[in-house]
């Protein structure tokens, strides 16, 4: 069966699934091989839950003709996404980095829905398998689809933008974010610079933040819509930014005051608004958008507790990230400060140092009590009053169980393994 019969398959399909605990009735389930396990072995528990067909890529879970054999689930997959992102021919934009990805991608959903139907990015379904789901839930109806690309080595950017054949790109930046896949940060220029290259090689249209002087390097002779901050000889001149904590934006005389927390937001919201005076959005529902669009899952959210006030931004977490949270934290006018700062995951032969970089800066200053957790912190303590080193999680809820917090302002940033957002439970 070719994959444009497959196709007219998916068509008379609800939905489609990777995992039977998600079958919704005439849905189309691809039986996806992991690490642990062969879905090929829930062919048949998904017809029983109301699948219409099942794609597998074992014979020897044949069960009749609602059965279809492929050589391979995930390239099926694959290449039934590049099919239906040619048979739909919407306009796409496409966004990678090292950091910002997805409140960018949730910022640029609520800015477009205002004049579109506009259909992204569920949560950071960014990978192989993510971007052909994300790609197959955009309908005849969807008039803008975004798609979040994430990766950790090189060539990623570039095999995700030939099945997207995204019409625009925009990299929210280039930081030390797996930099064990990517073999340093001139591998993760180079491995998130491949969106680039296929944009220039189509003829499309790059968003530039200038900014960022990389940014501004590797899009030379693409077409491109530029944004920045007091710039005279740009597309989109952002007039000014302040966060105290909350980020506000002002150009064209028109201040947007958002509840995203921290000037490293500031670049998300400015590529928004620039992204969203390319489709010629309304300046108002621009900043209706914005100012109704609200942080969650643990991403630059604001909470109180009793009488503390927490900036939970526990997704994750790389030295760039990590960098900025603490800079703008400190910046911040409010007394009795508190960082709970956890491990930064996937860097490889860095770690250390990258750890050891944060641990020598928190050293410099005295207003804000540091708790660092995991290994990679641990292996770096020092002595000094304000710093406070736990090597696991567990140790510091023993320590926290004995710890009063009375009217503090509390950072709490680290990897997504590191699961900070449990700390909440200590805090009263």
């Amino acid at each position: 069966m070719n994959i444009q019969d497959i196709h007219n398959l998916f068509l008379q399909c609800s939905s489609l699934s990777i995992d039977t605990r998600k079958i919704e009735k005439n849905s189309l389930f691809f039986a996806i091989k992991g690490e642990n396990f062969d879905a090929n072995t829930f062919a048949k528990e998904a017809l029983d839950l109301g699948a219409l067909f099942v794609v597998i890529d074992n014979k020897s879970y044949f069960i009749d003709e609602r059965t279809i054999l492929v050589e391979n689930s995930l390239e099926t997959l694959q290449e039934l996404a590049k099919f239906h992102r040619a048979y739909l021919g919407l306009p796409i934009v496409a966004l990678t980095g090292s950091n910002g990805k997805t409140t960018t991608k949730e910022l640029i959903k609520v800015v477009l829905s205002k004049k579109f139907r506009t259909k992204a990015t569920i949560g950071n379904l960014n990978n192989h398998i993510g971007v052909p789901l994300t790609l197959l839930s955009f309908t005849k109806e969807t008039e803008i689809g975004i798609v979040e690309m994430g990766a950790n080595h090189q060539k990623e950017i570039e095999f995700l933008c030939q099945i997207a054949q995204p019409d625009f790109g925009y990299i929210t930046n280039f930081g030390k974010a797996h930099l064990e896949g990517f073999g340093g940060v001139e591998g993760v220029i180079a491995g998130k610079s491949e969106m680039y290259q296929y944009l220039a090689a189509n003829q499309k249209t790059v968003f530039v933040n200038l900014e960022d002087p990389i940014q501004i390097e590797k899009s030379k002779g693409i077409n491109s819509f530029t944004f920045g901050v007091k710039k005279e000889n740009t597309d989109l001149n952002i007039q000014e930014i302040t966060a105290d904590p909350f980020v506000n934006v002002t150009y064209d005389n028109f201040v947007i005051e958002s509840h995203l927390i921290g000037l490293y937001n500031a670049n998300n919201i400015n590529a928004a608004v620039a992204i969203a005076e390319y489709f010629e959005v309304k300046e108002s529902d621009i900043k209706a958008a914005i100012e109704n669009y609200i942080p969650a899952n643990n991403r630059s959210q604001m909470i109180q507790k009793g009488l503390n006030e927490i900036i939970l931004d526990a997704y994750n977490a790389n030295p760039s990230s990590m960098a900025v949270a603490i800079t703008n934290f400190l910046q911040l006018n409010n007394s009795n400060k508190i960082m709970i700062l956890g491990d930064m995951f996937e860097l490889g032969n860095e770690s250390l140092y990258e750890h050891k970089v944060i641990v020598d800066s928190l050293a410099e200053q005295n207003q804000a009590l540091c708790f660092l957790i995991g290994k990679s912190f641990y292996a770096n303590q020092i002595q000094k009053e304000n710093l406070r080193f736990f090597e696991t999680f567990d140790s510091l809820a023993v320590y926290l169980k004995d710890f009063k917090f009375d009217s503090n302002t509390i950072l709490i940033k680290g990897s997504r393994g590191m699961a900070l957002e449990r700390t909440l439970d200590y805090i009263s």
